[in-house]
């Protein structure tokens, strides 16, 4: 980790040069896509408008992708590197940076966040109505029942949105629920030839803001679809469907292409459109497709989203599926809303029974006929010892071999179902798939096109073992439906990525987890619920995992807060969330890790899970302001023309440097150096703004990280009146390094905790020690 902490401070203008010297030096001349951010105080007065200057100054008409003015000032281009070379060196070019592909944060609910039931608070009133989400996915499908506009009343008149044209889609697939869609595919398209990605093809795509894939119908119904009654998967999960806000609004914005992923490009021109449209909520369930997470100023999501975030729009962001593994957490702007994912009180249970009586639990979302408690042969093609054959991989199968049998597969390296399907091609009659050791015992349920049950890495074990001491390894598969009333439950998901915050460890990320296993919402037509083409069945809702389901949760829940509190600021909003969150299961215990069985850590869920009922009213918030963000960025090392690629505005730092750890977050991380030999302290400064009765009185209580580490607070009182609704108070942790012990996350974990008697305003606090600078 020290490393990774150590690189992430360098002065951000040497990433910047060695990323311009890299591209144009590339002996490649085919042409690319290009992001440039461009000074748009410094266009000339004898051009009408930007568009006019950068076709003029800096590109051909023809080359230009998008031009964008609100949240970012610049364009996108396809040029080649000598191009790219000659344009950089304008001294107008402020940075520069090469397309890239995204992904959706997908592995392919409401009642659970603390909402009350149908008679409840949120239905009984018109909370949302007024609110506007922008989701950020592969469109929509606008039939869907999830999109009715019964009963609802006019659309904002502030909206100016539009319902966009193309294949399929036409205004009239909008309506009063549905009041905006736009698509956006120049990124796309401009990217076929740099990769292996399909042109848009009508016949498998859709050129329009109608949804192809279903992970978009997926994630904008989660968030605000209305109630749709008698709803299931195929049997599955069957009751009331329903989005956390029901009645809010929704603009759907099309930047992401069936099995060709999500282009930079496209997605900051989608913060463009979203912000000068009216949005107030914009949920991106989209990451970074390489792992590695890209400095602010090369992140045209973090970029983006600033500039949503600084005209009051609260951003709601996934946090990415490659958990269990330690710093896996993206999407780590400051200014953004990163969301875990955990499980809920309801699963899928089924049973792989061995010829000798053994039943392992696993997990299946299969609907067709049942095996009937017949035994069948049970096959393991990893015994060959070729990794493919393992992993059941297109054409890896010797139908001799598999025919008639149930296969046990290995998780990895090919999507789920379609190793279902290679087994089934292979005449094989059911599948188990196994976890390895990097799932653990985290399981996903998937609508198979066979019997299929997926099962832990200990029971895959067990059956590896059997089969290898068997002379007739015989299995059956058990399907068991809907069980709700699961314990314990929310469990952290094993897929969701996990801390520390790779690039700024000072923020704690990800901020919390909400839903996002196992969960039912509307799907699209044009593919059935496996996404595979060669899967004929069509089904209106569909039961997806992922952090892409998880954010979308927190959307909707922001849309609540923002009807119900119309003045407050996203980090007000996210705030909110984060010190109401609970830690506890429905045990009553600390959430427990789905990887490990072990009780997880603030590295896990961040501040805990969202409880949306305690979030309505939080007693305080932490409020963050735009110059704010821009201290806590000259805190981090990045100068004033780095800061104004984010900013769009020129910015100034403070002659003293200021303190990361400043920045007004609901978390505290104390990072000790490694190489101190004794008392090391780091004090924070934090003002809290009293959003609840004005007249109360907050004590302050501390649960200590760890024996040896102390945490004072001053003052431990806050007193708040008519007239003073703001308070600051001072922490200092402070711990003798000879002596602590730092927990196998490399770090140890407590607690902030102010409350009023009523009101409890809670604030996760790490404690770990790093490489000195």
């Amino acid at each position: 980790m020290g490393k990774q902490v150590l690189n992430s401070f360098r002065p951000p203008v040497v990433f910047l040069l060695f990323f311009i010297v890299f591209s144009v030096v590339s002996c490649d001349e085919a042409s690319k896509t290009f992001i440039f951010r461009v000074d748009s105080q410094s266009k000339p007065t004898v051009f009408p408008t930007h568009y006019h200057w950068y076709t003029s100054e800096f590109a051909q008409e023809t080359s230009i992708l998008h031009v964008y003015d609100t949240v970012f000032h610049g364009f996108s281009a396809v040029l080649t590197h000598q191009q790219v070379a000659s344009i950089s060196q304008h001294p107008s070019v402020l940075a520069v940076f090469e397309d890239r592909r995204r992904q959706l944060h997908t592995t392919r609910s409401p009642q659970f966040l603390g909402l009350r039931n149908q008679r409840g608070l949120w239905s009984e009133s018109d909370y949302g109505s007024d609110v506007i989400i922008g989701v950020f996915d592969t469109g929509v499908w606008p039939e869907r029942r999830s999109f009715s506009d019964l009963n609802l009343g006019p659309i904002p008149r502030r909206w100016k949105g539009a319902c966009e044209t193309g294949v399929r889609f036409s205004p009239k697939n909008c309506n009063r629920k549905l009041i905006g869609a736009r698509f956006f595919s120049k990124g796309h398209e401009a990217g076929a030839g740099s990769g292996p990605l399909n042109p848009i093809n009508d016949t498998v795509e859709f050129r329009s803001p109608r949804d192809a894939d279903g992970h978009g119908t997926h994630t904008a119904s989660t968030a605000a679809g209305r109630y749709a009654f008698q709803a299931s998967m195929s049997g599955y999960a069957a009751g009331i469907a329903k989005g956390v806000a029901p009645k809010a609004r929704l603009a759907a914005y099309k930047v992401c292409w069936k099995n060709s992923g999500c282009f930079d490009s496209d997605i900051l021109a989608a913060f463009d459109a979203a912000v000068n449209d009216g949005v107030d909520v914009i949920s991106i369930s989209i990451g970074g497709g390489d792992g590695i997470a890209s400095p602010y100023y090369l992140d045209p999501i973090a970029i983006g989203s600033y500039g949503a975030v600084s005209r009051g729009v609260f951003v709601s962001s996934s946090a990415g599926n490659d958990g269990p593994s330690g710093m896996s957490v993206t999407n780590l702007a400051p200014w953004l809303t990163t969301v875990g994912a955990g499980t809920i009180d309801r699963d899928f249970p089924s049973q792989v029974i061995l010829g000798d009586g053994r039943r392992l639990s696993g997990v299946s979302l299969y609907a067709g006929a049942a095996l009937k408690g017949k035994m069948y042969q049970l096959v393991y093609p990893g015994k060959s010892g070729i990794l493919g054959d393992s992993l059941c991989m297109e054409n890896s199968l010797d139908p001799n071999m598999v025919k008639g049998k149930i296969v046990i597969c290995d998780r990895g390296s090919s999507p789920r179902v379609a190793k279902g399907l290679v087994v089934k091609k292979a005449g094989g009659v059911g599948m188990i798939l196994a976890n390895g050791i990097s799932n653990g015992e985290g399981l996903v349920g998937d609508a198979h096109l066979l019997p299929a049950c997926a099962v832990g890495a200990n029971e895959g074990d067990v059956i590896k073992k059997y089969i290898s001491s068997s002379t007739n390894p015989t299995a059956t598969l058990d399907f068991k439906g809907t069980i709700l009333g699961i314990k314990p439950a929310p469990v952290i998901a094993s897929f969701s990525a996990r801390g520390p915050n790779g690039l700024n460890p000072q923020i704690l990320k990800p901020d919390f987890i909400a839903p996002g296993v196992n969960i039912l919402a509307a799907w699209t037509q044009a593919v059935g619920p496996t996404g595979l083409d060669s899967d004929t069945r069509r089904t209106e809702f569909n039961i997806l995992s992922g952090t892409s389901m998880a954010c979308p949760h927190v959307s909707g829940a922001a849309a609540l807060l923002k009807s119900a509190h119309p003045d407050w600021s996203p980090a007000a909003l996210r705030s909110a969330m984060m010190t109401t969150a609970t830690v506890l299961d429905n045990r009553n215990q600390i959430m427990t890790d789905e990887a490990t069985g072990n009780s997880s850590t603030p590295y896990d869920f961040g501040a805990g899970h969202l409880n949306l009922g305690r979030a309505m009213d939080p007693g305080l918030v932490y409020d963050i302001t735009n110059n704010d963000y821009v201290n806590f960025l000259c805190g981090i090392g990045y100068g004033p023309k780095v800061i104004q690629v984010i900013t769009r505005a020129p910015a100034s730092c403070p002659v003293r440097r200021p303190a990361p750890e400043n920045l007004n977050y609901p978390s505290f991380v104390a990072m000790f150096p490694a190489s101190s030999k004794g008392v090391a302290s780091k004090t924070f400064i934090r003002t809290v703004t009293n959003v609840g009765p004005a007249n109360s009185v907050y004590r302050v209580s501390v649960e200590a990280p760890a024996s040896g580490v102390s945490v004072t607070v001053k003052p431990s009182r806050l007193v708040f009146s008519e007239a003073v609704k703001k308070r600051s108070y001072v922490v200092t942790v402070a711990g003798d390094t000879r002596k602590l012990k730092m927990g196998p996350s490399g770090a140890v974990f407590g607690s902030l905790t102010w409350t009023d008697g009523k009101h409890v305003v809670r604030s996760p606090i790490v404690v770990t020690q790093i490489e000195p600078l």
